[in-house]
């Protein structure tokens, strides 16, 4: 494994919703030739800006992402996608003598770049079938709940409404007797390994949990004055998509589609949105608690420019 210092520098900029990483990937381009590189499952959907926190497109003009708006919403995009878009930008960036810099909260997409993938079996398209028939008897938190009983680790990291991965980790279970974390750990070739880099990773995490939610109240009622429900009206007017496209099992998208369908108002609504989201950070955080290798961890943006910077 290369991880020597003469190696070329690949940063990966970690922590929960609402903890300041685009400031500090904002903070880490104005001192340093770098590449910004999302790794965010909800930001490569194109016209789902306000309630992904995207950049703003003045912000995205000085500061370019890659990997955001890269997909219609009707589309999947999974792990395997990302990784392989990911390879794609790092590599680019180095061979143009700069440092990527992956920035974002999708620890999922993380793990897979930093581990790689191992050969997973693919789709079975009956014990789907049944699995979704099962879902919709019973509703994903009851299928979650089930896995969670075979696969406590595992399930601690999915969102109970995540019908998609909910769905993935108990294919893998049924047909492999395994759990998807015995696979991640049998992976074929990691990222220092792929890529002939170093991986310099580095986790903001807030001092307290309560400023963390007062940050996503706060972006929250930011959002709402956006137009976050007209955004999602506009989706919800697109007959190629429905609750259950992928894309949509977005928090804040589900709820406000919810709300548009008349199953509750507005401040329900907004409480949900909340609620979801703090559970969010609060398994971004379960991820980073257990994450092996960080060269450091920072408590808000600018710290955590500093510590990127040290490590370069």
């Amino acid at each position: 494994m290369t991880d020597n210092r003469s190696a070329p520098a690949v940063v990966a900029l970690m922590g929960p919703t609402a903890a300041g990483k685009t400031d500090a990937a904002l903070g880490i381009a104005d001192a340093a030739v770098v590449d910004l590189i999302s790794v965010d499952s909800a930001m490569v959907y194109r016209k789902m800006d306000i309630g992904t926190a995207k950049p703003t497109a003045e912000v995205l003009a000085r500061y370019p992402h890659a990997l955001v708006d890269i997909r219609d919403p009707v589309d999947t995009y999974s792990a395997a996608h990302f990784v392989a878009d990911a390879d794609e930008a790092v590599r680019c960036s180095l061979d143009a003598g700069r440092t990527p810099v992956l920035v974002g909260g999708t620890m999922l997409y993380f793990r897979a770049f930093k581990a790689g993938l191992h050969r997973l079996p693919g789709a079975d398209p009956a014990l789907r079938h049944e699995l979704a028939a099962r879902a919709a008897r019973l509703g994903w938190p009851a299928l979650h709940g089930e896995l969670a009983r075979r696969d406590p680790e595992g399930a601690a990291r999915i969102d109970p409404y995540n019908g998609q991965r909910i769905q993935r980790a108990l294919e893998v279970l049924e047909l492999t007797g395994r759990p998807l974390g015995f696979w991640w750990s049998r992976t074929a070739q990691s990222a220092q390994q792929r890529l002939g880099c170093r991986l310099v990773e580095v986790a903001i995490e807030p001092a307290d949990r309560s400023s963390l939610h007062q940050r996503i109240a706060s972006r929250l009622d930011e959002m709402l004055r956006r137009g976050l429900v007209d955004e999602v009206g506009a989706l919800r007017d697109d007959p190629a998509l429905s609750i259950e496209t992928p894309a949509m099992r977005a928090v804040g998208y589900r709820q406000v589609w919810r709300h548009l369908d008349g199953d509750y108002g507005h401040d329900a609504m907004v409480e949900r949105i909340r609620a979801a989201t703090r559970q969010i950070a609060k398994r971004q955080l379960t991820w980073l608690r257990g994450w092996d290798g960080l060269a450091g961890k920072a408590v808000d943006a600018p710290t955590a420019v500093g510590v990127v910077l040290q490590n370069l």
